[in-house]
């Protein structure tokens, strides 16, 4: 799906991925030769506190200055392409499914304005939105069609736009981070089993359920790994740095012997739980696209603390897996320049960057 497509794209374009978040941005260009691919360039800096807050770009010299320091040292490749498909922040996207008895084209059109006016709480002309007619029929009606919608405000895209252009990059598209994770974590076969993706951030945690690789509903919570550090260095009396060298390096610890460090950190993890857990309850409860949740899928740089899936699988009852971004990466029997620890980081980079190749192939 061309989410916010606002380009028009050269012939035969090449792009790569560009994730670009509260604290950090991340950077993946992928490369396909015949029926296989191959990672050209991957790379990730730091972004100083406060540059972005919650979505929203405060600093944009800062960032645009961020994003040429990460295309200047991303490899093995340097990235010579300026063509870039980038993420937007979960927190200022409307994603929901209608349900529309079957039409045209042009209907489709007119009946999705009226929709977003009434489910969306911004103004039509206050977004830029897209949408899809999807292959399945959610509901199950007869005569009836299931249509994605994903809206975004303008002046949010419009930020992201122009921090983009300034560090001379043209954007080819702009797509949220959901659509963009489905697309890297969720196998393309699996197309009716329904997963929760859990995307643990350096400021928030994302939720996304999706069927196949079709998102179906995303929330966002403010608990994160930050905020796992800064309970374990107040509960050990030790600083930031201290704390989070510790989670790095001994994580939760023994689950049966409960190491201080899990002490530390339990009220967040359970905080974490119960929001997972509503999460599945209203998904299931109101919207009925599926009976249950097949799996449970991790990512993001905070899954990757030693001890978080046995812990959170023994607190919610069933299996959590890490989740695996090149799941769709056709890599052959090449091994990923990017550690498997690591990689959890880059879904979305991953996600935008093969995106990137499909359109690709789809002009080349």
């Amino acid at each position: 799906m061309g989410i916010l497509q606002k380009k028009i794209y050269d012939l035969f374009p090449s792009s790569f991925g560009l994730d670009l978040s509260d604290l950090s941005i991340k950077a993946v260009w992928l490369d396909r030769e015949g029926k296989t691919d191959s990672i050209a360039s991957f790379g990730s800096v730091p972004l100083p506190p406060g540059c972005i807050i919650d979505g929203e770009i405060m600093n944009a010299e800062m960032v645009e200055s961020a994003i040429k320091n990460l295309l200047a040292k991303a490899g093995p490749r340097r990235i010579k392409t300026r063509k870039v498909i980038c993420s937007l922040p979960e927190t200022k996207a409307f994603l929901r499914i209608l349900t529309l008895p079957e039409m045209g084209e042009e209907e489709t059109k007119e009946a999705i304005k009226w929709e977003i006016e009434a489910n969306i709480p911004l103004m039509l002309d206050q977004v830029y939105y897209d949408w899809q007619i999807l292959d399945l029929n959610l509901s199950q009606e007869k005569g009836k069609m299931s249509v994605l919608v994903v809206a975004v405000s303008r002046t949010n895209v419009d930020q992201f736009q122009a921090v983009l252009e300034g560090a001379g990059l043209e954007p080819l598209g702009l797509e949220t981070e959901s659509i963009a994770q489905a697309r890297s974590l969720l196998p393309e076969e699996n197309e009716k089993t329904t997963t929760l993706i859990v995307d643990i951030g350096d400021r928030r945690t994302s939720f996304l359920i999706s069927i196949g690789s079709t998102p179906c509903f995303t929330s966002s919570v403010p608990l994160s790994s930050q905020m796992i550090t800064d309970a374990i260095a107040k509960a050990l009396h030790m600083s930031f740095d201290e704390a989070e060298t510790l989670k790095i390096k001994h994580g939760l610890g023994s689950l049966a012997l409960k190491s201080p460090v899990l002490t530390a950190a339990q009220p967040v993890l359970e905080n974490m739980a119960v929001e997972i857990e509503k999460s599945i309850d209203f998904y299931l409860t109101n919207l009925h696209y599926s009976d249950k949740i097949d799996s449970i899928v991790f990512c993001g740089g905070g899954s990757n603390m030693q001890g978080l899936l046995p812990y959170m699988s023994r607190r919610l009852g069933r299996p959590v897996e890490s989740g695996n971004p090149w799941v769709n990466v056709r890599l052959g029997k090449r091994i990923p320049l990017i550690e498997r620890n690591r990689s959890v980081q880059y879904s979305t980079a991953i996600g935008l960057a093969l995106r990137g190749l499909d359109e690709y192939e789809d002009f080349a």
